[in-house]
């Protein structure tokens, strides 16, 4: 997962700061050091590096902090506040033509996932932004990269503009932006050529198309996994064709943060977009707060919502909450909730932004195992339909047909229809306080899986 080693460096360090009810000038040198060696080991460039320790020490022996009531907690503002900064502050918003469509260059070297990126954001802007873009295959020189491109646009069942590898790709990104402007297409998205390493001729070509078509954006596709090497690459690119802004791709990968922790601060432009997967959907904007606030262990309950708001069906959970007041909850509507869940995404990376979610890290029994979902599936599709609706019919032949059926043993069966029992006692127990027919105030409940 990404920025592992330094969120869990960085946490430990500022763990023994946090409870000081009284800083010393000695206290904040220990820590600065510490976040020093965190950083470098992450793959910081070692100049960012030094100008945000500078700034960290400065302002964590200022007046704000030593007069201030906590000021172990002031310490660790200010390191959230400044590692913010360091990747851009504000989230970048992506560019809107005056007249449409908006023109998108994408640029980076071979390997960076350009063209799984072009179809990823352009999946994002009709999702999120309700946009209707077209692609555009001009990377003449691989004809991989263009069916690649086709075979994305099949997926996303959105259109691709394509003149083959035997015309220009200046002239095949002008013949797009007709097309798009006779189909009323908001968005060009042109997927450029990629080269092993930064070129003249590759330059020169980019050029052309920029000068040509005036984009409204140049976005970088970079591979988070490359460290310091993405940051050259970026000043490389930035130097040419003055980007407008970065693309990281594999952020979810044992990547140590080095890139997205000095490209802003090395090349002036922001981090726009973030590769969370391999999926078409695990793109996202990036959030430079939010991304700060999970390093330090804060959670990111934003993100959170947004994942909840984007994949969970409203209708259904409008149903499902009724079916909870009513007490009618059935397995059937257990199995919708768990796929629900599962659509969000990994539960490990769900459980990380949470605040405090590092702690569980070391709790022995808290453990995430996507395998006890996949598990609970298998029971429940063993089950015939009235047993999803009634498990008051289980029996001892049953429970050993679901058994043998999934796979799991009985005892698993046994354990599973307990918890569901006990589960809907709960909201029960929530829907009656919520209603004011609970007796004394003070009863507590049992939660089941806790």
């Amino acid at each position: 997962m990404a920025f592992e080693g330094l969120a869990d460096r960085l946490q430990s360090t500022i763990q023994k700061i946090k409870g000081k009810g009284k800083v010393s000038e000695q206290d904040v040198k220990e820590m600065t050091r510490e976040v020093r060696l965190a950083l470098l080991e992450a793959d910081v460039n070692f100049k960012v590096v030094k100008d945000f320790v500078k700034r960290v020490k400065e302002r964590s022996i200022g007046q704000e902090v030593m007069e201030s009531l906590t000021p172990g907690q002031q310490v660790i503002k200010v390191v959230k506040e400044e590692l913010t900064s360091l990747m851009g502050g504000e989230q970048s918003k992506i560019a809107v033509a005056d007249r449409p469509p908006t023109v998108i260059m994408m640029v980076g070297l071979q390997g960076a996932g350009k063209t799984t990126t072009t179809g990823k954001l352009a999946n994002l802007l009709r999702k999120k932004f309700n946009r209707n873009p077209l692609l555009v295959a001009a990377d003449v020189y691989r004809p991989a990269a263009i069916n690649q491109l086709q075979t994305l646009g099949k997926q996303l069942d959105m259109p691709v503009f394509s003149l083959g590898t035997e015309v220009s790709p200046v002239e095949i990104a002008n013949k797009a932006i007709e097309q798009a402007k006779e189909n009323h297409n908001d968005y060009v998205i042109i997927d450029t050529a990629g080269r092993l390493h930064v070129d003249t001729d590759l330059m020169d070509e980019l050029q052309q198309i920029k000068s040509d078509v005036k984009p409204n954006e140049i976005f970088l596709v970079v591979d988070a996994m490359t460290g310091q090497d993405a940051v050259n690459v970026a000043e490389s690119f930035n130097e040419q064709l003055d980007i407008s802004g970065v693309v990281l791709t594999k952020l979810d990968g044992d990547t140590r943060g080095g890139a997205a922790l000095s490209i802003k601060a090395v090349t002036d432009k922001p981090i726009k977009f973030a590769g969370m997967g391999e999926k078409l959907d695990e793109f996202e904007p990036f959030h430079p707060e939010r991304m700060a606030s999970r390093i330090l262990g804060m959670g990111d309950v934003l993100s959170l919502i947004e994942k909840a708001q984007d994949n969970v069906d409203e209708k259904k959970a409008k149903e499902l909450e009724e079916k909870m007041r009513s007490a009618s909850f059935t397995f059937d509507d257990f199995l919708d909730q768990m796929a629900q869940v599962k659509s969000m995404g990994p539960m490990e990376d769900l459980i990380g932004m949470l605040p405090g979610a590092n702690k569980m890290k070391g709790l022995k029994n808290v453990q995430f195992d996507e395998k006890q979902i996949t598990h609970v599936e298998a029971i429940i599709q063993s089950m015939t339909k009235k047993e999803r609706q009634d498990p008051g019919l289980m029996n001892a032949s049953r429970k050993k047909r679901i058994a043998k059926g999934s796979g799991r043993s009985v005892s698993e069966v046994n354990r599973l229809l307990k918890q569901f029992d006990e589960m809907k006692k709960m909201m029960k127990q929530m829907t009656n306080q919520q209603k004011g027919k609970k007796g004394k105030k003070g009863k507590g409940m049992n939660f089941p899986f806790m």
